[in-house]
């Protein structure tokens, strides 16, 4: 299910005050700010980015409401900036939009983190990239918080570059059936780079994939409260050397959660990830006891993997996916 947020971000929006930048734009909607250029460490990130913005080195910045980089724009996150949401009950969030770009590039010593005012899983609503890869959802879909289109033809799309970041307390929980993850990736091609990223006690998933094309490697997920990695939509991308890691400190749900379309189980492209090197610790839950939870048609390819912690290791529950299993181990 999708929510509209737009009205809600607009109201957030306009409640904001105009940020003094260094090289920033009239909006079309003065009720919005527009940012870019040069952004001073202790600035408040609310509004759209409608040209190229950098977030200064070692700068500490907060995010009220939703932060959007709109098409044709480049949001620049430099080494050892701190992102802080802040406790206001809104849905704060990062989202870069079609055609636009991330470029967050932190370090081993000197790293992106991204966190929130109450340490607590929930408070904010993590980073959200739409892509123009494909996905087999149909035509005219967004994004579950900020309304964007995502999805197409160019599974080589380029949405920027995540390196080196730590997400803190992400899963703001709009109802019980709106929440949002560490990162989600809507259609994202493989033209991104997405490594060295961790998820820290969110609430909702680590890292979701709607579709897409996106590689990924070096992905740790520790304590998030629903699954630790979830795809759907067809994703068809490649994952090495992820890590999930349940504590026992809260109630966990799946280690991975995957699906290839919730509403038709036969929808193409099939979501068909190859993952390699995957090391997948549960928390003994006697509630939640899968591990990787294979349904709604998904196949997939599991090489040179851990799966500890759940009862039940792998789970298989819809015949396409047990077909697909077959039809390999056939060959």
């Amino acid at each position: 299910m999708k929510t509209n947020w737009k009205m809600m971000s607009a109201v957030l929006a306009a409640g904001a005050m105009l940020l003094a930048t260094s090289c920033s734009e009239s909006s079309s909607d003065d009720a919005t700010p527009a940012l870019g250029g040069e952004i001073a460490s202790g600035q408040t990130l609310v509004g759209n980015v409608t040209s190229d913005a950098y977030l200064l080195k070692d700068g500490t910045y907060k995010l009220s409401g939703g932060l959007h980089v709109k098409a044709g724009n480049t949001l620049t996150i430099e080494p050892g900036v701190t992102i802080v949401a802040v406790d206001d009950d809104a849905p704060d969030y990062i989202l870069i939009e079609q055609g636009a770009k991330i470029d967050a590039q932190g370090t081993a010593s000197n790293p992106i983190v991204m966190t929130s005012e109450l340490k607590k899983s929930g408070a904010w609503g993590g980073i959200h990239i739409c892509g123009r890869a494909h996905t087999n959802a149909g035509e005219g879909v967004l994004s579950e918080i900020g309304n964007a289109p995502y999805g197409g033809s160019d599974d080589a799309d380029n949405s920027g570059t995540l390196r080196y970041i730590r997400l803190e307390y992400t899963g703001f929980a709009l109802d019980e059936e709106h929440e949002a993850n560490g990162i989600s990736f809507y259609g994202v091609g493989n033209g991104t780079t997405v490594e060295y990223v961790q998820a820290y006690k969110g609430s909702d998933d680590g890292f979701e994939f709607f579709g897409g094309s996106v590689n990924v490697k070096h992905m740790v997920v520790t304590d998030c409260t629903d699954d630790s990695f979830d795809w759907t939509e067809g994703w068809n991308g490649r994952g090495q050397f992820l890590v999930a890691y349940q504590s026992g400190e809260e109630e966990c749900d799946c280690l991975m959660e995957c699906d290839n379309n919730g509403n038709n189980f036969d929808a193409t492209p099939v979501a068909h990830p190859i993952l390699s090197n995957l090391t997948l610790v549960g928390d003994n839950s006697a509630n939640n006891t899968r591990g990787i939870r294979l349904r709604a048609g998904t196949q997939a390819e599991i090489y040179n993997s851990i799966i500890t912690g759940k009862a039940k290791c792998i789970t298989l529950e819809t015949e396409q996916t047990e077909q697909a299993l077959l039809s390999a181990k056939k060959q």
